[in-house]
């Protein structure tokens, strides 16, 4: 066998995942072969992806050209390490995913299993190619590849009205970034003619024309990814689609998002101007402080979940926006800081918000119940996922020591030295937008209690719960091994960002590698250890050992024995379930303190109803502010339309006729 390069292996693995696929449709009907077989092998596939990937980062870049398409139009690829990064990514996360989903789908859900097969390995197959995509055509045809297979797996239980209504959304939003992303291209080959990205990179473009570049670049991947205001597909889409597919979509899809716009951003482009930065911060803080407390006043468990993937596409956002600003200024240091808390947060958030879209999927399936209001005390009937998930909702929430605090950690430590921008305006700004992001982060915290305690502790709320079964093996091993990924980027942050960190140098020319090395693997100092240093080791033995120490003391030295008795009541002899606090009232002083930013709509139980209730329901604004008028819109121009083409001839030659008579008439000297 010839000597074969990185890029060769990763186009190995997509067509492997095609081909996956596409045997997956000989026997459609066989769900013992599809889920227990093909997934399998297709998440061994991802392994090799993501090993590739890994051992290419600090590596040179390396092109191929496929000669497929159209007449004159080649694939070309390219991988270089900030594809790497996402590859690495998309790898190891799918994965994990692969082998839940070996354990979770079923037959009888929807479409049928060897479709499903072919719909998901495209999916996959479909993102390696956008991120190693090297021109317009090739990005774009994966791009829709990508968009188009995602559809149909958020419509797999197609039989369902509100289903097939998200579907639709998502396909729309898609399709207006992918128009946005199409003319952000155009506008970066300026007429050349030369639409690969070597090509784009070779434009000097003006400041006006770079700029057009960059917004549309910005509105289409963060039509994607889930940016405000076209954000609104997120959480229609993920509780539409099966869990797996959840959690690809959100660890791994909105990955894809970033990765194009900080490709276009910093590397196509050309230099940033400052204000770019603000765009991108100001857009990134609503949409990370719209997303988490939308979060917050959810009933619906994979809907909290879609919102706070939402929060945290924002903060990868403020990440980019923080790096344009200091890139701007020639600020390299501070730009690679803030740059490696992008690439961090992307690892970190792709691995434990896949972890907790998959617990909720084995929740699903043991329950049958999304809603927050029936569940409860799960942690007796379930406790491998209920543990499992203790992991993602402690790294969702941002504590130590796992992997969204060290990306949070970071991205405050760019806010922190930010004081030197050569801005009065930008300095006096920045430290509000740091106040934002540790609000959020601290809000994030209180949706992550919400979500496990109302699922997991507690007494069960429903007497079916009692029926609950935990995950089964594959679905076990799917779970540890995204756990693992995410304490194992939480507890080891200075060899993963000296990994990382080529890429950073090859967008910015400079990186952290050289501070991180003087201080060993054991401590994270970005800038010095005098300004702020984080050693997690050290932490996650404190932690081991305190709780080991604090048990060992209560039970040996202060009476030695176990003693059970009722919880204090406070009086209040009922402990049943009603008296638990429900989903809507954990979250009421969150709706009371931000009322403004939600749309509530409340039912009071009134003395004629037989069987009184109260409910709140919440409220996008941005449906009633902009999609509802422009749907009204759409509306009037379609029944306007339609009563033009009546059906009959009569009419239709009368149009002809005035047309004719309309052109004698201009055409006349």
């Amino acid at each position: 066998m010839p000597n074969l390069l990185a890029i060769d292996y990763l186009l190995i693995a997509a067509s492997a995942w095609a081909v996956i696929g596409l045997i997956g449709l000989v026997a459609p009907r066989n769900t013992r072969f599809i889920a227990k077989i093909l997934f399998p092998i297709g998440a061994a596939v991802g392994l090799l992806a993501g090993s590739v990937a890994l051992l290419a980062l600090g590596g040179t870049p390396q092109t191929a050209v496929l000669v497929i398409g159209l007449p004159d139009l080649p694939f070309h690829l390219r991988l270089d390490n900030l594809s790497a990064i996402f590859i690495l990514l998309l790898g190891m996360v799918a994965a994990g995913i692969s082998v839940y989903a070996a354990g979770y789908f079923r037959e009888g859900e929807g479409t049928a299993p060897g479709l499903l097969c072919l719909e998901y390995h495209v999916f996959l197959a479909s993102m390696l190619l956008v991120l190693l995509a090297d021109d317009a055509y090739a990005f774009m045809v994966a791009w829709e590849t990508m968009a188009l297979s995602s559809f149909f797996l958020v419509t797999t239980n197609h039989q369902q009205e509100s289903i097939r209504r998200a579907g639709f959304l998502y396909l729309l939003i898609a399709h207006v970034g992918a128009i946005a992303i199409l003319l952000s291209f155009g506008v970066m080959t300026s007429g050349s003619g030369d639409y690969s990205f070597a090509g784009m990179r070779a434009q000097q473009l003006s400041p006006f024309w770079a700029s057009v570049a960059y917004l549309l670049a910005l509105a289409g991947f963060g039509a994607k990814a889930g940016l405000l205001p076209l954000h609104v597909w997120l959480p229609e889409a993920h509780p539409a689609a099966p869990s797996p597919v959840s959690a690809l979509m959100s660890g791994v899809m909105l990955k894809t998002a970033i990765y194009g716009l900080l490709r276009v951003s910093f590397d196509l482009v050309g230099t940033p101007l400052w204000w770019w930065g603000v765009v991108a911060l100001a857009v990134g803080l609503a949409t990370a402080l719209f997303g988490v407390l939308y979060a917050t006043v959810q009933s619906d468990m994979k809907r909290l979940l879609a919102y706070s993937s939402i929060e945290n596409i924002g903060l990868l956002g403020v990440g980019i926006g923080l790096a344009l600003i200091f890139h701007s200024y020639r600020m390299e240091g501070l730009a690679a800081l803030a740059l490696t808390a992008v690439f961090y947060h992307s690892l970190a958030h792709a691995g434990f918000k896949s972890l907790l879209f998959l617990c909720t999927g084995s929740v699903l399936h043991a329950t049958k119940e999304r809603s927050l209001g029936k569940l409860g005390g799960l942690i007796h009937r379930m406790p491998w996922v209920a543990w499992l998930a203790l992991v993602g909702v402690l790294a969702s929430a941002g504590l130590p020591p796992l992997s969204g605090f060290v990306s949070e950690w970071l991205l405050l430590q760019g806010f922190l030295f930010s004081p030197g921008l050569p801005h009065a305006w930008l300095n006096m700004v920045v430290p509000v937008a740091a106040a934002v992001v540790a609000l959020v982060a601290a809000v994030a915290g209180f949706a992550m209690v919400k979500f496990y305690g109302i699922i997991f502790l507690g007494q069960m709320r429903e007497t079916s719960l009692k029926h609950a079964h935990d995950a089964g093996p594959w679905e076990k091993a799917g779970l540890v091994w995204l756990a693992l990924i995410t304490v194992l980027l939480g507890v080891l942050p200075a060899t993963v960002i000296l990994r990382i960190d080529a890429a950073t140098r090859q967008l910015l020319g400079a990186g952290l590698a050289e501070r991180l090395q003087e201080h060993g693997w054991w401590m994270l100092a970005p800038i010095s250890p005098e300004r702020a240093s984080y050693e997690p080791i050290i932490f996650l033995v404190t932690i081991v050992l305190s709780v080991w120490l604090g048990r060992w003391l209560v039970h040996h030295l202060y009476h030695g024995r176990t003693r059970r008795s009722p919880a204090w009541d406070c009086g209040y002899h009922f402990q049943g379930p009603r008296a638990q606090d429900t989903a809507e009232g954990f979250s009421q002083p969150i709706r009371r303190i931000f009322e403004p930013m939600f749309r509530m709509a409340r039912h009071f139980p009134t003395a004629r109803d037989k069987q009184p209730y109260y409910s709140v329901q919440v409220e996008d604004h941005f449906w009633h502010w902009l999609y509802l008028p422009i749907a009204r819109l759409a509306n009037w121009l379609s029944t306007l339309i339609t009563s033009l083409q009546g059906g009959r001839i009569a009419i239709y030659l009368m149009y002809s006729f005035i047309t004719l008579i309309l052109l004698i008439l201009v055409a006349r000297p």
